[in-house]
């Protein structure tokens, strides 16, 4: 089993920044990719962004058109720690984040993708 927590979430004005972490601990040495997933009230899951936790060079990072060139995404192996970086951000970010993962590494953009999920921090974003 994978356990995951996030972290990092809180109330910001619009155009602020925030960083959101996700530690991982148990057989992270299982897992092959994380992903970000967000989830507005009364709206879908909807996909973030994602990067493959094995092999050098940081891993490679994959990021949703509505967030490409405002937020990154970025892994700490030796921390079994992936973090979301959020910048710029937008009344419509608001929602709860949660992070994932996958032993697998097919569609990172599918929630059915992934076998492990955190339980979720807030962001809120004030226009």
């Amino acid at each position: 089993q994978v356990r995951l927590v996030e972290s990092g979430g809180g109330l910001v004005q619009a155009g602020g920044s925030l960083r959101l972490s996700c530690a991982a601990s148990g057989r992270t040495f299982s897992m092959a990719a994380m992903g970000w997933f967000r989830q507005a009230p009364e709206k879908e899951r909807e996909y973030v962004a994602a990067i493959t936790w094995t092999g050098g060079s940081g891993g490679i990072g994959y990021l949703a058109g509505s967030v490409t060139g405002r937020f990154t995404i970025s892994r700490d192996n030796a921390k079994n720690t992936v973090y979301l970086q959020m910048n710029s951000l937008k009344p419509e970010d608001t929602a709860v984040y949660y992070c994932a993962g996958t032993t697998g590494v097919s569609d990172l953009s599918q929630r059915s993708t992934y076998d492990y999920w955190g339980r979720g921090t807030q962001v809120t974003v004030s226009s």
